[in-house]
């Protein structure tokens, strides 16, 4: 049997899922797929997220809906060639994309070289232009340290991104709340603007309610919106929907 939980708590955490799809074989049959059960869901995901091959499809399947389209650009290397995000961007919004998510090149953080990677999160900042999500992806399991987390998130803040990311989801470390309690804070110190995002290791219900509850305890409730809270949580998805159904 799923884990349940209570419903009206399930029914927020799918309100603020991004409904993920990034692997090698996904074929347009599974992106229609995925997002004809976003469509039947209790309540709709914030997003969907596919790899840009995708994007055209999984807008005609969800036309009109209000599910945003998202889709990663720099993944999950996180290069440091500015001029290669920005082509990647201009591509995605060529077909569609509406949010991107961008990996930092977190190996220049660590290797003490924030111009860089600023560098690489600003010409990003710059492709997308004005009512495009730019989600920065940190790669906290890279970075390890606090103080690396913090400094990376600053890069981000500086940009002007619209959401702080955890993770890839592809490396052996991703979502801990330690990282994401950094993360938080560093948004609240620069004013709370934006948002936060949780993905790659979230893996139960409970998990996910955790993240939501540590952002509504560091932000306020009304804070914790798909405006600036999200989670990549896609193998809770069915779980979340029999929540909200009230079914076991």
């Amino acid at each position: 049997m799923s884990e349940r939980i209570d419903p009206t708590l399930a029914s927020r955490l799918l309100s603020l899922l991004d409904l993920t799809s990034l692997g090698e074989d996904d074929s347009p049959q599974r992106i229609a797929e995925l997002c004809t059960a976003a469509l039947a869901a209790p309540v709709l995901p914030a997003a969907v997220c596919f790899y840009p091959e995708h994007l055209a499809n999984a807008g005609r399947v969800l036309a009109g809906s209000g599910i945003k389209l998202a889709t990663v650009v720099n993944f999950p290397d996180g290069g440091s060639d500015p001029q290669r995000v920005a082509r990647e961007i201009r591509r995605a919004l060529a077909v569609g994309a509406d949010e991107i998510d961008l990996v930092l090149p977190y190996r220049s953080v660590i290797a003490g070289d924030s111009a860089t990677a600023d560098r690489v999160v600003r010409a990003g900042r710059d492709a997308c232009g004005h009512g495009i999500a730019l989600k920065l992806i940190l790669e906290t399991g890279e970075l390890v340290s606090a103080n690396l987390i913090r400094r990376a998130a600053r890069i981000g803040l500086s940009a002007g991104v619209d959401f702080l990311k955890t993770s890839t989801g592809k490396v052996k470390v991703n979502a801990t709340l330690e990282s994401a309690t950094t993360m938080l804070d560093a948004i609240a110190d620069s004013g709370g603007h934006c948002g936060f995002k949780a993905a790659g290791g979230v893996r139960t219900p409970a998990d996910a309610a955790s993240y939501l509850a540590l952002a509504d305890q560091r932000m306020g409730s009304a804070w914790t919106t798909p405006a600036h809270f999200r989670l990549g949580a896609s193998s809770l998805f069915d779980a979340l929907c029999a929540s909200a159904r009230g079914l076991s």
